[in-house]
C-alpha cells in the first residue's frame, strides 16, 4: 500500500532542552539544520552517514503540498544514490531525456540530453517534490544520530564567539506549542527556504531581478497519450502569444505551465473558472481531467551576497533563487547540501580547519551566478522584453527548423547541469596533459565497470570520503602499485582506494583496494586514462587532482590542499 504523502502530518514532541532548561548550560549540538525540505534533509543525512549528530528543526509538520519542484537531474540522483533512498526515487519517477520544441503548433526540434548509453541514472526524473521529500524522510528516520522536531520555529538567532574559535557557536530561540526554549549548536545550515526566517532575523537580504511576468502552474491529473518527453510550445495556437510547459509526473499527473503576462491577476487566474478552459484548450473539448494543483508565480533571480555569516550557513532557497525553468532550483540545492556536509563533517572531526567552509561559501556562490546567469538567459528569451528582441526569438525559431546552428540559440530554460568549480582553491592543477571534461573541479561521470565479475557502476565506488582512483589498464598490480597503495593507505586522512583494470587483467584483490574491471572501456574513456593515470576525488564527488602516474608525496599535498591545511595554498 504507497502512502499518501500529501496528508502526512507529523507528531510534536516536547525536547530535553525544553524540561531541563539548561541555558547556557547547555551542551552544544554539532550540528543544526533548519527546514525539513529537500535541501535540509539532504544535508541532515549526509552529516548522519559521516558519523555527525545532527538536530532538524521545522516550523510545520508536514510535507510540502503540491507537486512545487519536480525534476530532478541526474547528479541529484547521483547525490541520492549515496544518501540511500536514489532507486526509491527511479522507480517512482518518471524517467525522461528527450525534449521538444514548438512554435506554433509546428515542432522546431528534438534534443536527448543524454544522448550515450552507459549510464546508471536518466538524464533527469520527474518526481513531486513531496515524493522527494518523503523518501529522504523515511531515510533519515532511519538514522539514529538525527533528531528532528516538528513544529519548531525560529524566532531568535545569536551567535557566540569568534567564527573558527573552539568556542563559537550559535544559538537559536526556538518557539512551539509548548512555548520557547534555547537550543545552541556549533553550527546552523539554513535551509528554510526563499523566505529564511533565519536570514531576516540576522538582518541579511537576497538582492537580484524580479522578472514582470506571472505563469500559471497547473497539476492536471488524467490518461494521456502524450510520450514522457518535456514538450516547450512558444506561441501554440491554444494559448497564442504566451509559451506553455507540458511534464508528465508519477499518479498520471501532468504539469502545464501557462505564460499568463505581467498584468494577469494571480488571485483570479488560479480559480478553476480560468484554469479549466486554458487546460482544455490544449488537451481537446472532450479530455477528462481534474485539477491537484495550481499557483500563480512571479520569475525571479537573486542570492544572498554571501552563503557565510559566521557559523550560519545557507543553503538551497534561502541562499539563492532562479526562475522555475531549467531545473535549477531544487537541483542547486542539493548540490549545496552535498557540499557542505563534507566539509562540516571534516571541520568538527579535526581534520581540517573552520576555514574549509569558506570554499563552501566561494564555491556555492559561484554555482549559483552560474545557475542565475543561464536562468536570466532562458527567462529573456521566453518572454521577451521588448519588439526587437521579440523579432529576434522568432527568427531564431524559425531558423531552428532547419539549421542546428539556431537551435543553440534557443532558448525554452537550458536545463540544470553541475558547475564545474575550476578555480575552487581546493584543486590542484593539472602537471600532466590531459583531454576531455573531467578536469579539476567537475564533478565525475558515471561509467560502467564490473566488480568481482558482477555488473556495478563507476560512481558506487565514490563518496563520503576522498577517493583515489588508480587505472592501471592490463597491468595489474605489480610489487611497485603496491607500496604506493600501501604508503597512501598510512594517510592521516583516510583515503578509498580503487583500481580500475581493463583488458585481460588479472588484479588479485588488495587488502583496503577495490578492484573493479573496466570491460567496455567507457570508464577509461571518460577519464581520459592511461595505464598509471590516477584521480583524486573529494567526498562531494569533484575532481581534485590528477597525474599519469601516482606520486605518493604529490597525492598527499593534494589532499592537504584539498583540506585547506595551512601551508598548502
Amino acid at each position: 500500500m504507497s502512502t499518501n504523502y500529501q496528508t502526512l502530518s507529523f507528531e510534536y514532541k516536547p525536547c530535553r532542552e525544553q524540561s531541563e532548561r539548561g541555558g547556557a548550560d547547555q551542551a552544544a549540538y554539532p550540528v543544526i539544520v533548519v527546514g525539513a525540505g529537500p535541501v535540509g534533509l539532504a544535508t541532515a543525512i549526509d552529516l548522519a552517514q559521516q558519523g555527525v549528530p545532527v538536530v532538524l528543526v521545522d516550523d510545520d509538520c508536514s510535507l510540502s503540498a503540491g507537486s512545487r519542484a519536480i525534476c530532478f537531474s541526474k547528479r541529484s540522483l547521483d547525490i541520492f544514490d549515496r544518501l540511500g533512498c536514489g532507486q526509491r526515487m527511479v522507480d517512482k519517477g518518471i524517467s525522461w531525456n528527450v525534449g521538444k520544441v514548438f512554435l506554433k503548433d509546428e515542432l522546431v526540434y528534438t534534443f536527448n540530453l543524454q544522448p550515450e548509453a552507459g549510464h546508471n541514472r536518466p538524464a533527469f526524473i520527474n518526481l513531486q517534490q513531496y515524493y522527494v521529500e518523503g523518501f529522504l524522510l523515511e531515510r533519515a528516520q532511519e538514522m539514529p544520530n538525527i533528531e528532528i522536531r516538528w513544529k519548531s520555529k525560529v524566532v531568535g538567532v545569536a551567535q557566540n564567539g569568534a567564527p573558527g574559535a573552539r568556542d563559537a557557536g550559535v544559538s537559536l530561540t526556538i518557539d512551539t506549542p509548548d512555548g520557547p526554549y534555547d537550543l545552541r549548536g556549533r553550527y546552523v545550515v539554513a535551509a528554510d527556504g526563499s523566505r529564511s526566517p533565519i536570514r531576516n532575523l540576522l538582518g541579511l537580504d537576497s538582492k537580484g531581478v524580479t522578472f514582470k511576468d506571472r505563469f500559471l502552474i497547473a497539476d492536471v491529473k488524467m490518461e494521456a497519450d502524450f510520450p514522457t518527453e518535456r514538450w516547450f510550445w512558444f506561441d501554440p495556437p491554444f494559448h497564442p502569444n504566451q509559451s506553455v510547459l507540458l511534464h508528465r509526473q508519477p499518479d498520471n499527473v501532468w504539469r502545464i505551465d501557462f505564460q499568463l503576462g505581467w498584468d494577469a491577476d494571480p488571485v483570479l487566474e488560479k480559480t478553476p473558472e480560468r484554469v479549466i478552459p486554458r487546460v482544455r484548450a490544449l488537451l481537446g473539448p472532450d479530455a477528462k481531467f481534474e485539477l491537484e494543483w495550481v499557483s500563480v508565480y512571479t520569475f525571479s533571480c537573486l542570492r544572498m551576497e554571501r552563503f557565510r555569516h559566521g557559523n550560519v550557513l545557507f543553503a538551497g532557497d534561502s541562499a539563492h533563487g532562479v526562475s522555475p525553468f531549467g531545473a535549477r532550483g531544487a537541483n542547486s540545492g542539493v548540490q549545496d547540501a552535498e557540499n557542505l556536509a563534507w566539509k562540516l563533517a571534516m571541520v568538527l572531526e579535526g581534520k581540517a580547519p573552520d576555514t574549509l567552509l569558506d570554499t563552501y561559501a566561494s564555491e556555492r556562490e559561484f554555482a549559483a551566478d552560474e545557475n542565475i546567469r543561464n536562468s536570466t538567459r532562458s527567462t529573456d528569451f521566453i518572454t521577451p522584453k521588448s519588439p526587437v528582441s521579440r523579432v529576434f526569438r522568432d527568427a531564431v525559431l524559425k531558423l531552428a527548423r532547419h539549421h542546428p546552428f539556431a537551435r543553440q540559440l534557443t532558448n525554452s530554460g537550458r536545463l540544470s547541469v553541475p558547475a564545474v568549480l575550476r578555480d575552487s582553491p581546493l584543486n590542484t592543477a593539472d602537471s600532466d596533459s590531459f583531454e576531455g571534461a573531467m578536469v579539476p573541479g567537475a564533478s565525475c561521470v558515471d561509467a560502467p565497470v564490473q566488480q568481482e565479475g558482477q555488473p556495478a557502476w563507476l560512481l558506487q565506488q565514490l563518496g563520503q570520503q576522498f577517493t583515489g582512483v588508480l587505472f592501471r589498464g592490463e597491468q595489474g598490480i605489480d610489487h611497485a602499485t603496491q607500496a604506493a597503495l600501501d604508503a597512501l593507505q598510512a594517510s592521516p586522512i583516510p583515503l578509498k582506494l580503487v583500481v580500475v583494470t581493463s583488458g585481460n587483467a588479472k588484479a588479485a584483490s588488495s587488502t583496503g583496494v577495490q578492484i573493479v574491471h573496466d570491460a567496455e572501456g567507457l570508464a577509461s574513456a571518460r577519464y581520459d586514462a592511461k595505464p598509471g593515470t590516477f584521480y583524486l576525488i573529494r567526498p562531494d564527488q569533484h575532481v581534485c587532482a590528477r597525474w599519469r602516474q601516482l606520486d605518493v608525496d604529490a597525492v598527499a599535498h593534494a589532499l592537504k590542499r584539498a583540506l585547506c591545511v595551512e601551508g598548502t595554498a
